[in-house]
């Protein structure tokens, strides 16, 4: 039996919307309502924001250092990934802020203005990026700014992650796992930056 093709495009920016948002419901319908319910979809929207982020930042890089069919069709739809994390991050955010809301006492405690100036200017690069992913702006900034925008967007938000997931390895062993994770993204990164810059020298040495 030969199996349905995987969406694409939007199709796939949908299916992953809609994965978000019945996994914050069942979780929320799942526990009484209150602050636990509302840490638990927290963290699962970190999750999934942090999962869809590393597809998106990764797909270039795994292009470069494992071409083939899976990694090209990765590298293609890393625009409706990139939006598909927006989403997810951006119910992330609404659901921090409900919880601000109800619980203040809880959300303040150990938490200052400064701490959470990272994740602030992670969410306004989220914001550029995503209103900058449609092809009006993109027409409107020009080509090399586009570009420089998006690499410097996306390397914050990597590093905004990684700082992220450091300040919490305390508070358990997700977050060691995560801050490995994210660290070792980064280091891939810069190898296939590395590789292709090796690759780009011996084509230019070899003509």
């Amino acid at each position: 039996m030969k199996l349905p093709p995987l969406p694409s495009g939007w199709k796939l920016f949908g299916l992953l919307t809609v994965l978000t948002l019945a996994m914050t419901t069942l979780i929320l319908a799942a526990q009484p309502l209150g602050a636990d319910g509302l840490r638990s979809t927290i963290r699962a929207t970190a999750r999934s924001s942090f999962a869809l982020f590393l597809l998106t930042f990764l797909a270039s890089s795994l292009a470069i250092l494992l071409p083939g069919d899976t990694t090209r069709r990765l590298l293609r739809e890393r625009r409706y990934l990139g939006l598909a994390f927006a989403f997810s991050h951006t119910v992330h955010g609404m659901l921090i802020y409900r919880y601000s809301q109800q619980f203040p006492a809880l959300f303040w405690a150990g938490r200052t203005l400064t701490s959470s100036l990272p994740g602030s200017f992670g969410y306004l690069f989220i914001l550029l990026l995503t209103l900058t992913s449609f092809k009006a702006p993109m027409r409107l900034l020009g080509s090399r700014a586009w570009k420089q925008l998006h690499s410097v967007g996306t390397w914050v938000i990597a590093l905004v992650f990684c700082l992220s997931f450091y300040k919490r390895i305390p508070m358990g062993a997700w977050y060691v796992l995560a801050f490995s994770t994210m660290f070792a993204a980064i280091a891939l990164k810069l190898t296939a930056k590395l590789a292709l810059r090796v690759r780009r020298a011996a084509v230019a040495f070899a003509s």
